[in-house]
């Protein structure tokens, strides 16, 4: 009889590593996404996701001009996707609108995120679902805001790293 081969525990998935913070203001939405910018690195994956009118464009404005990229960073809804080129020696951004893909990765294949991944910073608005696959190192940003009342501009943030990438990253420093 042969003694079944030892059982090897998978590698443990690192805790999450999350903030909340609250954002009154368009302008500091987009200080937050200059903040963050400060933490990310080429080869980071950050997933927006939030209402309508959250502020997922501005938050993505913001970290642009933290990134110091080239180009007006707008919403690529009908482009799809936008490549912003760095103006010194940081990553590129690639701004991903997914609102308009029914489909998970394979109807993101076409966008070959997977080669610009390791050079870029990659930001998907509406990408729940759909990109995941792509790492396990990412940080979701979900933006909530009242629905219904366009007038009220407060917007809870939850900054959430996932990821050995993000394990040891201080998240607090975005409420700075």
């Amino acid at each position: 009889m042969e003694a079944a081969a030892p059982h090897t525990p998978a590698e443990p998935t690192p805790p999450a590593n999350s903030v909340e913070l609250t954002v009154t203001s368009p302008e500091q939405m987009r200080e937050l996404g200059r903040r963050l910018a400060k933490l990310l690195r080429a080869g980071d994956l950050v997933l927006l996701s939030g209402e309508l009118g959250a502020g997922k464009t501005t938050l993505t404005r913001g970290l642009g001009e933290g990134l110091g990229v080239r180009g007006a960073v707008t919403s690529p809804t009908f482009v799809i996707a936008r490549v912003h080129p760095s103006l010194g020696d940081g990553p590129p951004l690639v701004h991903v609108d997914a609102y308009r893909l029914s489909g998970g990765l394979d109807e993101m294949e076409d966008l070959d995120l997977d080669v610009s991944l390791p050079e870029s910073v990659i930001v998907v608005e509406w990408g729940e679902g759909k990109v995941e696959e792509l790492t396990e190192d990412r940080l979701q940003v979900v933006i909530h805001r009242a629905v219904g009342d366009t007038s009220d501009e407060v917007r809870r943030v939850t900054v959430t790293g996932l990821g050995t990438r993000w394990t040891a990253t201080d998240l607090t420093v975005l409420s700075a």
